[in-house]
């Protein structure tokens, strides 16, 4: 019968358009009804509204290790759609900060408008920061500021949008997350795909690593994600002590 009525709820709607910093790529954003979806202009999904039970996985449980500190600090690097920012404010504390660093303006644009609705605005809590920019940059630029820092960045330790964001996992990008966080604080990376080279990475750069593999949908549905817990458990090797 809604078929019948509006025959082009099957049809994908093309509402934006976006360029990727230091990328060839295009990001689209589509609708269909009340469903949402990024895409590749040369093809491919990125994110889709209705599957996103993995990046609330990856906020909950780095934010529950540090949710019961004082007044929790949380980087999160990638906005996407929004959900892990959610999920992250579900499990922390009125007292938190939350810091999201999006590199894709369009993103943030988007998420202050039609895909706001999809987690809740989150932008709009007062919890949170806005960094529009490189988070490894923002990494890079700070010394024990955060008690979890959260990296839902691009297809995981193997950048897929942006060569440039392999940097973020390399050994030199482990040491400036483990610099940027307070003494017992954790790294939480999501990634669509295992990876035994960046587990023995993260144990290579002095993290204790657990590792976690959940489902893209609710009910143990969809496809197999893989969520690292890396926690520094002493305080972070100073700059001088860093390797090249």
């Amino acid at each position: 019968m809604l078929r019948a009525l509006y025959p082009d709820m099957k049809h994908w709607i093309l509402l934006g358009r976006t360029d990727v910093p230091g990328s060839v790529e295009e990001l689209r954003l589509m609708q269909r009804g009340e469903e949402f979806s990024i895409v590749l202009a040369q093809g491919g999904e990125l994110m889709n509204s209705r599957v996103h039970a993995s990046e609330d996985a990856l906020a909950h449980l780095a934010c529950a290790l540090i949710a019961e500190r004082a007044q929790p600090r949380v980087l999160i690097g990638g906005l996407g759609m929004g959900f892990t920012l959610a999920a992250a404010l579900r499990t922390l504390p009125d007292t938190a900060e939350v810091t999201v660093a999006e590199l894709v303006s369009g993103l943030v644009e988007w998420n202050r408008g039609p895909l706001g609705a999809c987690a809740g605005h989150p932008l709009l809590d007062h919890r949170v920061r806005l960094h529009v920019g490189d988070v490894g940059q923002l990494l890079r630029a700070q010394t024990s500021a955060f008690d979890a820092i959260v990296l839902d960045v691009d297809n995981g330790p193997e950048g897929l949008t942006r060569p440039g964001n392999d940097q973020l996992y390399s050994a030199a990008g482990l040491r400036a997350a483990a610099q940027a966080l307070r003494t017992g604080g954790v790294l939480a990376v999501w990634s669509a795909h295992r990876s035994e080279v960046f587990t023995r990475r993260l144990r290579q750069e002095g993290f204790h690593v657990e590792e976690h593999t959940v489902r893209a949908r609710p009910g143990a549905k969809g496809a197999r994600h893989t969520i690292w817990l890396a926690e520094r458990r002493f305080g972070a090797p100073s700059r001088s002590s860093t390797r090249g």
